[in-house]
């Protein structure tokens, strides 16, 4: 069958967050053709190019969300008042928190574009802004909306016009052939699936590995808005997610975590199926069936450096290990960044350490030695994540905020036992074979590190159920699967669309095999041709 796959600032670049996980998809469904339609979010993601793609990938269409994108396009007076009537249910939709009207004017908004051109110049314009500025004082709107001025209108408008880019590209008749829509997130990604279902009847595969919408709120939190702008993107969004959830033939969530937001923002839980990531488990086979289970006395941790991480708390728990266990060692491997607020944090997380674990000499002449490391993933010490986790026998995550924790199943597939925080899936991912404690607590951080560097045969037992839990739920071979079988549910539900004078459910859907195949006897009945 064809696959329409939409992605926002991911696959097929080369950086992004749903990059990795598209990837394995297409690559471990070569029966299908993926036909790919991608929003990229920045000139730096388009200059770092794509990655390759294998050849049942027959289509590739992007837009950019970050350029200025103005067609040229002026609508007459008729198509003006069709702009502003729709415009204005939108934005009641969105200022009101009425579903209706915005899903109203979402649709509306499309049908324009398809049928007059683009929406740059309307969704900039005096009538954008005066609509919006109506919906903001109409009775029943959001207090802090009330409070909006001139600036916050054309600012969220700004905002507005890139989020809603999609209902102006001309992706729709392509989407119209494929036989599933497949999002590679909610929102913004998932707009070309919505008016594909809409205008063509394409079932819509919405999967969320994060929560886009949750994302979205922490993001903009610290964001140079004002309240009234930060209050009416969360509003538009949410209603975009509510709708998303409320069109789509499926959700599948990454986790429990993800699905209770989505269930929250409306989902049926009828069509919500939980698809947890694939990863790649023999990248860390040769560490997680090694006798050797690293050094005893070494505790491990693995990520990015940044705030929502709290190192702060993990150092302070380790001070606590220490008094404890003198020989302890800590070692952090971070992956590489190179973000402002990444390099900040770093910094003041190097100081901590040296203030709380003045370098150790064992004597007047031995230079001396600090009991916490910072290494970097690629480094001589850790070639690649596997060399990180096979360094200790605990590995400990600290985090505050979390979404799927990668780098605990990457510890799970290493045999590693595991101290973590309760925060985001990690409950759900662990599963017991591993200890949590509460964030923001190193007391209790330090009591559970304590007790498996004290306890190494606990530790080896709780190593092992990891790893059998992890190559159970969480390889590339499971996400696959999980996803082959969705689509033929989808399909199932939504026979192939005849040509004219062709049965309805003459076809199959498994008929349609990507490759070279030439017309049958007998209607759309395809077979191979004949090879030397």
């Amino acid at each position: 069958m064809r696959i329409g796959l939409l992605t926002e600032g991911g696959y097929p670049y080369a950086t992004g967050e749903s990059r990795l996980w598209c990837d394995r998809l297409v690559r471990g469904l070569p029966q299908h053709e993926f036909e790919i339609y991608a929003l990229s979010r920045s000139a730096e993601q388009e200059r770092a190019g794509r990655v390759p793609l294998p050849p049942h990938v027959t289509h590739v269409r992007t837009a950019p969300l970050w350029a200025p994108d103005d067609d040229g396009r002026s609508h007459g007076r008729r198509e003006r008042r069709r702009f502003a009537g729709h415009f204005r249910d939108l934005v009641a939709g969105v200022c009101a928190g009425r579903p209706e009207p915005f899903a109203q004017g979402l649709y509306g908004l499309a049908e324009l574009a398809r049928e007059e051109g683009g929406l740059y110049a309307a969704l900039r314009s005096e009538t954008a802004v005066r609509a919006l500025e109506s919906a903001c004082r109409a009775p029943g709107a959001n207090r802090t909306l009330q409070t909006a001025q001139v600036p916050d209108l054309l600012d969220f408008t700004d905002e507005l016009e890139r989020a809603l880019r999609p209902l102006s590209l001309d992706w729709y008749e392509d989407l119209g052939g494929v036989d599933v829509c497949h999002a590679a997130a909610g929102g913004v990604a998932a707009l070309s699936g919505l008016l594909a279902k809409r205008f063509f009847g394409i079932p819509l595969l919405v999967t969320e590995y994060g929560v886009p919408l949750r994302a979205h709120y922490l993001d903009r939190a610290g964001a140079p808005l004002t309240a009234a702008v930060r209050a009416l993107l969360a509003a538009f969004h949410g209603r975009l997610a509510a709708e998303v959830y409320r069109t789509s033939d499926l959700l599948t969530p990454g986790n429990t975590h993800a699905r209770r937001w989505q269930e929250r923002c409306g989902a049926d839980r009828a069509r919500v199926r939980t698809v947890y990531p694939g990863m790649e488990a023999d990248r860390f086979a040769a560490v997680g069936e090694a006798a050797d289970q690293g050094d005893p006395l070494t505790l491990v941790w693995v990520g990015r450096v940044e705030p929502a991480k709290d190192v702060i708390a993990l150092l302070h728990a380790f001070g606590e290990v220490r008094k404890a266990e003198p020989e302890a060692r800590l070692r952090l491997f971070a992956a590489p960044s190179r973000t402002p607020e990444a390099v900040s944090y770093l910094a003041h997380c190097r100081a901590l350490a040296a203030q709380l674990f003045p370098d150790e000499a064992a004597d007047a002449v031995t230079v001396g030695e600090n009991p916490v490391s910072f290494e970097e993933i690629g480094g001589p010490a850790a070639p690649q994540p596997a060399d990180a986790y096979a360094s200790g026998r605990v590995v400990v995550l600290s985090s505050v905020v979390e979404g799927f924790p990668i780098s605990l199943v990457e510890a799970m597939f290493c045999g590693r036992a595991t101290v973590s925080t309760d925060a985001g899936a990690v409950c759900e991912v662990i599963g017991g074979t591993g200890l949590v404690v509460p964030p923001r607590n190193p007391r209790a951080l330090a009591d559970a590190c304590l007790a498996l560097l004290r306890d190494p045969e606990r530790a080896a037992r709780l190593g092992a159920a990891a790893r059998a839990r992890a190559l159970e739920l969480f390889t590339v071979e499971q996400n696959v699967a999980a996803f082959r079988a969705l689509y033929l549910e989808l399909i199932s539900h939504a026979p192939a669309r005849p040509d004219d004078g062709e049965v309805p459910f003459g076809l199959p859907a498994e008929a349609c095999v990507p490759g070279r195949w030439a017309a049958g006897a007998a209607g759309r009945t395809r077979t191979p041709e004949a090879t030397a």
